[in-house]
């Protein structure tokens, strides 16, 4: 006989998985609008027949304009505003779950800023270096500073005994001055470039292609892995370092991982997409209204609600100042604002 303690564990944990999967067809339903938005009007029985005949050539005749608009140029946005949504949104948790503080976000260690200013680099000398790889050269260059950062942070840590609060403040000085070298080259960047360094820094999915999707989506995979694996001693981590040591949690371990992971999810997401604020502080916090504090729930729900998001976010961009588009950036900043000050508000840490 099933005792009555398990059953309700049993019908709460239920419900949050009802809350998960109901989530599936809202971000398809995201996706699908987004995929029928934009300067070209495709209709819905357009659009379906051009989706159908990626795997059935034979079925219907659909104009090639139409085909490339929707497989090349409109799929792999919304595939890399999922991607960097979940991104996001699981660095989001982790770093959260590993300072126990609901105002932490992927950019408290100053990843975005190093990837600032290395792209910064790469956009003044980049098509003189890699003539025809400007894109790439521009996320090796940000992926590039992003693990400096991070490589100096670690060891200020280790000369500290793995003090993790050494490795917080060591992000935050780290952010400031990447932040200084990033307006010391905006300041003698020639207007045209300076220009570049702008809508960089607003972040955008315009030039998201297959291979750069594909890219994103192996580094998400592999760290966002890690953390799906030890959701449930992240949340231990709430309940206080000596509670999580005595259920055999090696805490300092846990949080040097964490904080690996969160730094590379941070960068896929920043490397390609640019700076893009307030997702990663508002999909965890949305998550956990609605499939409360246990991690092996907040972590999915974190990565679906950072990809709607994201892709609600970027189609707004392409309609609402149409046939302009508008940063995705700005957009999650509107949304986001709002939601931090609330936070501020109620937090039990101001």
């Amino acid at each position: 006989m099933t005792k009555p303690g398990v059953e309700i564990y049993r019908k709460i944990t239920g419900k949050k998985r009802l809350i998960l999967w109901a989530m599936v067809p809202v971000l398809a339903g995201v996706a699908f609008i987004s995929l029928g938005s934009g300067a070209m009007d495709i209709t819905l029985s357009e659009l379906v027949s051009i989706l159908l005949e990626r795997f059935f050539p034979a079925r219907s005749e659909v104009e090639p304009l139409q085909y490339i608009t929707i497989w090349e140029l409109r799929l792999p946005v919304i595939m890399m505003a999922l991607l960097a949504g979940t991104a996001l949104g699981m660095a989001g948790t982790g770093m959260q779950a590993i300072l126990n503080n609901p105002l932490a976000s992927p950019y408290t260690l100053g990843i975005s800023s190093a990837a600032g200013f290395g792209a910064a680099l790469a956009i003044i000398f980049g098509n003189e270096v890699v003539p025809g790889g400007f894109d790439f050269m521009v996320a090796a260059s940000a992926f590039f500073f992003s693990c400096i950062a991070f490589g100096f942070i670690y060891m200020v840590a280790r000369i500290k005994g793995g003090s993790f609060g050494a490795m917080l403040f060591a992000g935050i000085a780290l952010m400031y001055l990447f932040s200084a070298l990033l307006a010391l080259v905006q300041y003698f960047a020639p207007e045209e470039v300076l220009q570049q360094i702008v809508f960089w820094m607003f972040g955008s999915f315009d030039s998201a292609t297959w291979t750069k999707v594909l890219i994103v989506a192996v580094l998400v995979l592999g760290a966002g892995g890690f953390l799906a694996k030890n959701a449930w001693q992240l949340t231990a981590l709430k309940f206080g370092d000596d509670l999580a040591l005595g259920m055999g949690i090696d805490t300092q371990r846990l949080r040097t991982s964490t904080v690996i992971c969160t730094s590379l999810l941070t960068t896929a997401a920043v490397c390609f997409c640019g700076v893009i604020g307030f997702i990663g502080l508002v999909a965890p916090h949305w998550a956990r209204m609605l499939l409360g504090e246990d991690n092996r729930f907040v972590i999915p729900g974190s990565c679906l609600i950072g990809g709607i998001l994201l892709i609600a976010a970027d189609t707004i961009g392409k309609m609402v100042i149409a046939p302009y588009v508008l940063p995705v950036g700005i957009v999650t900043s509107f949304i986001g604002a709002p939601f931090f000050l609330y936070l501020i508000m109620r937090s039990r840490y101001l």
